[in-house]
């Protein structure tokens, strides 16, 4: 019982981006894995010293749970479970974007702009969650109203 693309409006292949440029849409599950994996190779580059390693921990963690929780949530219990599950994903990504923006990033232009598109990753996604979100709980009020 996991979530159809199309529940999240992901009915296309191609989207396309501010510029006019197509891109690809990756489906959801993907989407978050490759978020965390690229979190992981950004802080990599990132300046190990006392201010960063704590911002750094806290955001490979947030991240690689965006993507964990997102997995369970495909593999739900039952509608209460997928529920939390995508509640827990909509706040790791919150989480995520707050680490992104404490992470310093030393007047690198190159660290800077991927921190930027990760953000833009991040509250992206935390969109699409509460949009999921939105759904599920109208699903439950209409079912709690056809019973009553």
């Amino acid at each position: 019982m996991g979530i159809a693309k199309s529940e999240i409006g992901e009915n296309t292949d191609e989207s396309r981006e501010g510029n006019g440029r197509q891109r690809k849409k990756y489906d959801l599950e993907e989407r978050t894995e490759h978020f965390s994996i690229r979190v992981r190779n950004f802080c990599l580059r990132l300046k190990r010293d006392a201010i960063n390693i704590e911002y750094i921990r806290q955001l490979v963690r947030s991240a690689a749970s965006v993507a964990g929780n997102y997995l369970e949530a495909n593999e739900n219990l039952g509608d209460g479970d997928l529920k939390y599950r995508i509640k827990v994903c909509r706040k790791e990504s919150k989480e995520s974007k707050l680490w992104l923006k404490h992470v310093l990033t030393y007047d690198s232009a190159l660290l800077e702009n991927e921190r930027k598109d990760l953000i833009q990753e991040a509250f992206e996604l935390e969109h699409i969650f509460g949009a999921i979100l939105k759904k599920l709980v109208g699903k439950e009020e209409l079912r709690k109203n056809s019973n009553t």
